[in-house]
């Protein structure tokens, strides 16, 4: 008589009975779902798990398709797969880094020992295609770390060599595809066939992966040219050569040989310099009156305003910080989402009429008495605060629609000076494994939550899709709009961050379905030794989240 485990499914409620050691794939067959879209990924005891894994014990179980983030990122995985393969097939000897994620895409460097030029790209888009059309199975196997440390360095893949090196496991998985290996710190797809749509363009000295939209997967993103974007992760990439710094297994391999001082010391201070160069910009524009400093949550654009405005102070310009939250209406009138509740985050939760009217009186000399916003009660109050401007007074004013035009749709656009700070993470896991800016974020954003405001990082990971989609409504679409950019991702602050978060991930109960992502980030920072944070210093931007900021919030 055959074994069998039972299966509870949370996409139709029902338990069922299926053999033992069945694979996803096979026990989404034998429930006879009937999704929208194809499963191309599970939650299985809410872990993310591809449909190559295989039950032997009974489990909760949910089938995913690409609209979910789990199912995106497998998908996004599996098309590096098949673009490397296809590329070292065309290029023998070259070298693919899948590296920043810009204009609705990514951008992928190839090193083919020459520029890469336009005729490059038809070649691998086709020889992509063909991969996929042969409907090649995608073969997930687990050997011993030591075993596949081998097989990369046969293959001198050097940064998954350091990676590996430096995780300290006995079993490590990586996956084949009709011969070609490649390790991938998540999931894969089971069959190429499964890759139904994507795009490939030539992108300055590279090319430009594009991917389905998450909203419309029949459509790929928009292509939106990102040029300041692009331009601020070149210049990180700079400041990672200076620090010989480019993978998770190179800081490891730094902090294990005792560097980490240097490390912070250097990354500090490129970071303050650009500070100070973006204060010498502002003070070079004689007729700046308004510097907007605009970021999505968790960017330290907080303490930005606050290190610009001491670099302001160095050039002899009087900052005086206005906060765009006392702009707020009286709650009655904010604007409410489409489930009815206050939408805070919407751009006419701001009074807009009163912020002109009283900066442009400011301009022109005049008096004004500044709002109050009563957070308790929801009114907007007048403060009693009077405030003139100097001749050599420039307001600072930070927020999250602070690029939007429309927020200063009446004043005099010389006298604007834009800002745009976001933590554009830059260091890969190894050459074909990114770390996505938002984790960065969210993990930044977990800690300060959980530290300042009592918030479980449960709820923090509960609500970040909908913070996430104001960023996509209300910041993202503004950022080029930006006189200047800034990263304020620090390129060892991944190696701090993992001593608060980790703790704080593991509180997260697994009979929840943010355990999840709180599971996926465990594992991510699994891959980084740490650093201690009494290394780091009080002025740091990473202060604003770690706690023990000289600045005052």
């Amino acid at each position: 008589m055959e074994k069998t485990i039972t299966i509870r499914c949370r996409n139709n409620g029902q338990t069922t009975e299926v053999p033992i050691g069945s694979s996803l794939e096979e026990i989404y067959q034998l429930l006879g779902l009937q999704m929208e879209l194809p499963p191309i990924i599970a939650h299985v005891n809410n872990k993310v798990e591809g449909m190559h894994y295989r039950l032997y014990k009974p489990k909760d179980v949910e089938f995913l398709d690409i609209t979910s983030e789990s199912g995106l990122r497998t998908y996004t995985r599996t098309l590096f797969f098949v673009l490397c393969k296809a590329a070292h097939e065309l290029w023998e000897g070259c070298k693919v880094t899948i590296d920043i994620p810009v204009s609705n895409g990514y951008y992928v460097d190839l090193q083919l020992g020459r520029p890469v030029t336009l005729d490059d790209v038809g070649p691998l888009r086709r020889r992509m295609q063909e991969i996929i059309d042969q409907a090649l199975p995608i073969r997930r196997h687990e050997t011993t770390t030591e075993e596949a440390i081998r097989m990369f360095e046969e293959q001198r893949s050097s940064s998954k060599v350091k990676l590996l090196k430096g995780l300290g496991e006995l079993y490590t998985t990586y996956y084949n595809l009709d011969g070609y290996t490649d390790y991938y710190y998540g999931a894969l797809l089971t069959n190429t066939s499964q890759l139904y749509l994507f795009g490939l363009e030539k992108y300055y000295d590279g090319m430009l992966l594009r991917l389905p939209s998450q909203s419309n997967p029949n459509e790929l993103n928009e292509m939106v040219m990102q040029d300041k974007m692009f331009g601020i992760f070149k210049e990180h990439h700079r400041w990672q050569d200076i620090l010989q710094l480019r993978t998770i297994g190179d800081l490891n391999d730094a902090i294990d040989k005792g560097y980490t001082p240097q490390l912070i010391q250097v990354s500090e201070a490129l970071q303050e310099k650009k500070i100070s160069q973006m204060a010498d910009d502002i003070a070079r524009h004689k007729g700046t009156r308004l510097v907007l400093i605009a970021g999505p949550s968790s960017s330290g654009k907080t303490t930005t305003c606050k290190r610009i405005s001491v670099q302001l102070g160095v050039n002899g310009i009087m900052p005086i910080n206005i906060s765009l939250d006392d702009y707020f209406v009286d709650r009655e009138n904010t604007p409410r989402d489409e489930s009815g509740d206050y939408d805070f985050e919407h751009l006419h939760a701001l009074n807009l009429d009163l912020f002109n009217e009283q900066l442009n009186a400011l301009f022109r000399g005049e008096e004004v008495e500044l709002p109050r916003y009563d957070f308790a009660t929801g009114r907007s109050l007048m403060s009693g605060k009077k405030l003139r401007l100097a001749d050599d007074a420039v307001l600072v004013v930070e927020g999250i629609h602070a690029l939007n035009p429309e927020l200063t749709a009446s004043i005099p656009q010389e006298l604007i000076y834009r800002v745009y700070a976001s933590a554009l993470t830059t260091l890969l896991l190894d050459n074909h494994n990114y770390i996505p800016a938002t984790d960065n974020r969210l993990l930044r954003r977990i800690i300060r939550d959980h530290k300042y405001r009592a918030v479980r990082a449960v709820e923090t990971i509960r609500r970040w899709p909908s913070v996430r989609k104001g960023e996509n409504r209300w910041i993202f679409p503004y950022q080029e709009n930006a006189d200047q950019m800034f990263n304020t991702a620090m390129l060892f602050e991944l190696a701090v961050i993992k001593g608060q978060a980790e703790p704080l991930l593991e509180r997260v109960p697994e009979n929840c379905p943010e355990y999840a992502e709180a599971y996926r980030l465990r594992k991510f920072l699994h891959y980084i030794h740490p650093i201690p944070e009494d290394q780091i210093p009080p002025t740091s931007l990473l202060r604003e989240f770690l706690g023990g900021s000289s600045f005052v919030y």
